[in-house]
């Protein structure tokens, strides 16, 4: 049996999120399945290890520059016979897209399962993708997701940075993708110096190469701490996965390197400034923090300055002790 899942949405953090439903589907057929997603997704990178996928496909459209294979008029039709090619006897669409359904009607895949028509708005990241396993499928799937990658590069990494259960081994996912969600440096310091007095550790900074990020980045290895930190912003996704593994615990913004730090099992502390705090919180890995002063978090919350470092390594010191 042949089956396509649809995934859509931009990002790592998206991705991640619909893995365990990606794989609820896998089992229920007892089959490998091969998944739509965007490349921005990264799933190649970070999925390449995982038995119940068994090809990745890209979808080459952005709704704004329009300029991609499978945009506009001329795009849906290769699309369509893309799918069709591969024969898919099933498809699993996660949103509500018209476009989406007549692409797999085109293609012939006759077994189509889908959200709602038409109603994209208000629809829970979550609880959505639950309620169509659960009607379609009869399935209860928590989002509690798993990322598998090789012990071998593992270890590999280990070996390399000299990863040592001798040393509290951090990560500290200093990037994020808007200004908004970035912590300011000053914070992480000073969480820098609390954690140190008490253990002898080794950080893991996790950052893209916006200036902004970069900007960050050197102002935690200029400081006192710069003989006990290591950048990972020249790896690839493949090549700091690894080394997230090896880490003790993590201390990410709302920003892929969490996702993927408590998808890959490790306990991950979220300083969540201004998106719904679900996006730090629907794993069973994640604590979130809040910015001083509120009770939640969403969107223009706004609250990267009040992010308490105190805060940060009492979570720490408890996770860890």
């Amino acid at each position: 049996m042949k089956i396509l899942v649809i995934q859509n949405k931009m990002g790592i953090g998206d991705m991640v999120i619909y893995l365990p439903f990606i794989e609820a589907i896998s089992k229920k057929f007892n089959t490998p399945v091969s998944i739509l997603v965007k490349e921005n997704s990264k799933a190649e990178q970070f999925l390449k290890d995982n038995n119940m996928i068994n090809k990745i496909i890209i979808l080459d459209r952005d709704n704004k520059v329009n300029n991609g294979k499978h945009d506009g008029f001329v795009g849906f039709y290769n699309l369509a016979n893309e799918l069709k090619q591969q024969n898919f006897e099933k498809v699993f669409i996660f949103n509500s897209s018209l476009r989406f359904n007549l692409i797999a009607r085109v293609a012939g895949i006759k077994e189509i399962y889908q959200y709602p028509l038409f109603k994209k708005k208000g629809q829970h990241v979550i609880e959505t993708v639950k309620q169509l396993l659960k009607k379609k499928l009869n399935l209860d799937v928590e989002s509690n997701p798993e990322i598998s990658i090789s012990s071998r590069s593992i270890q590999i990494m280990r070996e390399k940075y000299k990863i040592s259960n001798k040393e509290k081994n951090i990560l500290l996912g200093i990037g994020g993708s808007g200004p908004t969600k970035r912590i300011p440096a000053v914070i992480f310091i000073k969480f820098l110096r609390l954690i140190t007095k008490k253990y002898k550790c080794k950080f893991f900074l996790a950052t893209g190469k916006n200036d902004q990020e970069q900007k960050i980045l050197n102002e935690i290895l200029n400081s006192e701490f710069k003989n006990d930190c290591y950048a990972l912003d020249s790896l690839t996704l493949t090549e700091t996965l690894p080394i997230i593994k090896n880490c003790d615990i993590s201390v990410c913004n709302d920003s892929s390197f969490s996702h993927l730090s408590s998808g890959l099992g490790i306990k991950t502390i979220v300083l969540m400034a201004d998106t719904p705090l679900l996006y730090g919180s629907y794993s069973t890995r994640m604590y979130p923090i809040i910015p001083d002063g509120e009770e939640t978090v969403t969107h223009n919350t706004l609250g990267k300055n009040n992010i308490n470092p105190n805060k940060i390594f009492d979570q720490v010191d408890r996770l860890l002790s």
